[in-house]
């Protein structure tokens, strides 16, 4: 990665006089609007530190934090949501969130016509394919409490993971589906489906995902030099066309096409959800807090260093 001034170019790999060191990493869920870790990667600004990224992807129905606790990764892509099950009266986190990846939720709807009259209340009698659980439905249903419709009345199919919810939709399933990008972009290119909404812009600002590590391994000359990529990265997705960037990411979705995950960068661009600042805020902390208390999936509200922390600075 070359770069002159705030201008990025794709290319070239370590810096000089650098010894690279091998960091693991691993994602929870892989889609483009994770680019902040995944342009770590493709943009090279993580081998620029002196850090040789390998990345792998939880199996599914498996958060990262697993890799973690057994010490197969150094740092993850997860979400808050993971720590409000900790102990109340746990003296230390095993495992902090430390920076944010999005401030707003990144799922699409996606359904079979164009419809530029679309509102949530068509949602009720129709039937969507949907995350069968955790903070992905989560989010669903607190969106459609924020849109004022009953989510009840919504006929869900759960049919598995991204890949099976997007096989079914292929297949007929479901008036509408559920997806993060770039597949309902790629579903777009393909004359299958269009979207009509994305949840992100009905809930509004959350803390919806976040980079975790174990709190010993941020005070480690790696996590400095990771969080020196991060912020790089962070400030060039912001900045760089969305084609630059999707060139760049475009051999980690070999099976999408560049005008799509073009297209889907530049939506997230446009939602605001990769903002400049890395730190996890307690705006965005307490709002997924109020988000999984409407579900009734948390019965207290954690202070936010049980399960927060501020990155790391040089």
């Amino acid at each position: 990665m070359e770069r002159t001034g705030k201008k990025y170019r794709v290319g070239g790999g370590k810096m000089e006089g650098h010894r690279m060191v091998q960091i693991n990493i691993q994602f929870t869920l892989f889609s483009a609007f994770y680019s902040p870790l995944i342009s770590a990667i493709s943009g090279h600004f993580l081998e620029d530190e002196g850090l040789d990224p390998k990345w792998s992807v939880a199996k599914p129905g498996t958060s990262a934090i697993a890799s973690l606790e057994d010490g197969s990764a150094h740092v993850v892509q997860s979400a808050l949501s993971q720590g409000f099950g900790v102990p109340a009266k746990q003296p230390a986190p095993t495992v902090t969130h430390f920076a944010q990846i999005n401030e707003m939720d990144g799922f699409f709807l996606t359904g079979r016509e164009p419809d530029l009259d679309f509102s949530w209340k068509k949602l009720e009698g129709a039937s969507v394919i949907l995350f069968g659980g955790g903070q992905p439905l989560a989010m669903f249903k607190y969106a459609c409490h924020k849109a004022g419709i009953d989510y009840d009345k919504i006929n869900a199919i759960h049919v598995g993971g991204a890949a099976a919810m997007d096989r079914a939709f292929r297949k007929g399933e479901g008036h509408y589906v559920q997806q993060q990008g770039p597949f309902p972009q790629q579903l777009k290119a393909e004359g299958i489906g269009h979207i009509v909404a994305q949840v992100g812009t009905q809930i509004g600002l959350c803390g919806f995902s976040s980079l975790a590590a174990k709190p010993e391994w941020l005070k480690t000359d790696m996590a400095r030099a990771f969080m020196r990529g991060y912020r790089k990265t962070r400030q060039y997705l912001i900045e760089t066309p969305a084609a630059k960037i999707a060139a760049a990411e475009k051999p980690y979705f070999p099976d999408i096409g560049q005008q799509a995950l073009t297209d889907c960068i530049a939506t997230y661009q446009e939602l605001g959800c990769w903002t400049p600042h890395v730190e996890i805020t307690k705006e965005a902390f307490e709002a997924t807090l109020d988000i999984f208390e409407y579900n009734g999936t948390i019965d207290r509200r954690l202070p936010y260093d049980q399960v927060c922390s501020l990155p790391p600075s040089d």
